[in-house]
């Protein structure tokens, strides 16, 4: 069990954050999440690549919690992770803070597929094929809904 969390629980926990949009509700979603995974070992068939079997475990396990809360939380936009700050000033430094809050601002504003897509791509490095498994879509489709999650991201973060 430890090693399945040592190796998988980063990409877990960033995709219930993609979907849920909340840190702790996050949290619990992957915990849930790497629970039943571990307890379906025996049942992995080995259809899909592990890390896809359990990303799309982690997908389901974060719509569960949205449906168990009744209403999709926002994550507080105080709680931004320090912009390493090496050799940088303290003005450079708030600005990186600020241009790392602010995209992630800009990816909470997409749609849920987009969203999702574009995090699993730039975050985690899955394929379209993967991707596309995980959102319950066609390769194809999950290429479409990167490309317009990137085209609206820049849109969104033009000066």
């Amino acid at each position: 069990m430890d090693l399945l969390v040592e190796r998988h629980h980063a990409i877990v926990f960033r995709t219930c954050l993609a979907i849920v949009g909340d840190a702790d509700l996050a949290a619990d979603a992957s915990q849930d999440c790497l629970i039943k995974a571990f307890r379906a070992l025996g049942r992995y068939r080995g259809d899909a690549s592990f890390r896809t079997w359990l990303v799309a475990i982690a997908g389901n396990e974060a719509r569960g919690h949205l449906r168990k809360i009744g209403r999709r939380r926002e994550s507080s936009l105080d709680v931004t992770p320090a912009v390493s700050a090496r050799g940088h000033d303290p003005a450079t430094e708030a600005v990186l803070r600020a241009e790392a809050a602010r995209a992630r601002r800009a990816v909470q504003t997409l749609p849920p597929k987009q969203r999702l897509a574009v995090t699993l791509r730039i975050d985690d490095g899955l394929s379209f094929r993967e991707i596309g498994e995980i959102i319950g879509s066609s390769e194809g489709a999950a290429r479409v809904n990167y490309h317009h999650g990137i085209r609206r991201l820049r849109d969104l973060l033009k000066p």
